[in-house]
């Protein structure tokens, strides 16, 4: 029903991206939350949002891949870019720590930095976090609890000795096609309570059949595995995971009955 973490910029939807989203919308979904994770990609967000009003929302940030690529001054402008267009956003992310990008201590250092900083920004302008964590994430959850975030979402989460942390700290998990073949994404979702979880796909990665682009329609594939790994009905998982969404971003949108079974088959 809520695709709550793609990345509708993506070059590979340049051919076709209004096409992909009116799809989207045609399938049944109700909204999408795409990803602006580099400022370069900034107007083509506005651009998205504004032409797709009321279905397609946006979070911003920078990804922690690229700490290493953007100057300190391109970030800081870009922050402001984000404060100016406030209104326009639903969350701040996706931010956090990338230690598979990243190797080198001192440039670590400056991801933690980065992520410091767009914590202290979500809470500026009261907007959720939308959070990266790969290899660090005990990291990230440290960080997070030392700078007192909130309203978390942590997107593809993969660190089950730490789900206890997360739900104590009240935040949520949204996973994709990850766990249709990972063990330790299964756990998580496995041990996440229902109202703590998210639908994503993260497309155009990740594609639950492994072949090609992925898009917001695969979410329905997601929704089946975590009712099959949680042992629940897939319009339960369906309707809890797009309340959830609703209620994490604070998005204007009004569910239909049984909205799992009128939505159509994913990408082709």
């Amino acid at each position: 029903m809520i695709d709550c973490h793609t990345h509708l910029e993506s070059p590979e939807y340049n051919p076709d991206r209004d096409a992909v989203i009116e799809s989207c919308r045609s399938a049944g979904l109700k909204a999408i939350v795409t990803c602006c994770a580099n400022p370069k990609d900034w107007e083509l967000t506005k651009e998205i949002v504004a032409k797709h009003r009321g279905f397609v929302f946006a979070s911003a940030s920078v990804h922690p891949q690229y700490v290493k690529e953007l100057p300190e001054a391109d970030i800081n402008n870009f922050m402001d870019v984000i404060r100016k267009n406030s209104g326009s956003i639903v969350a701040v992310g996706e931010t956090g720590l990338d230690f598979n990008y990243i190797k080198e201590p001192d440039w670590r250092e400056k991801q933690a930095e980065l992520f410091r900083k767009f914590i202290a920004l979500s809470n500026e302008l009261d907007r959720p976090l939308v959070i990266h964590a790969r290899d660090a994430y005990e990291e990230v959850v440290e960080i997070l609890e030392q700078e007192g975030a909130k309203r978390v979402m942590l997107h593809m989460f993969g660190a089950n000795q730490l789900v206890k942390r997360v739900i104590d700290n009240g935040w949520s998990v949204s996973m994709n096609a990850i766990v249709m073949k990972s063990k330790k994404h299964t756990k998580v979702t496995r041990d996440m309570p229902l109202n703590r979880l998210m639908l994503e796909t993260d497309a155009p990665w990740l594609r639950p059949d492994g072949k090609g682009r992925n898009d917001p329609r695969s979410i329905r594939q997601v929704a089946e595995r975590i009712a099959e790994i949680k042992k629940l009905k897939s319009d339960e998982v369906w309707d809890a995971c797009a309340k959830n969404a609703i209620n994490f971003f604070k998005l204007p949108i009004r569910l239909s009955t049984h909205p799992f079974r009128t939505l159509q088959t994913g990408p082709p």
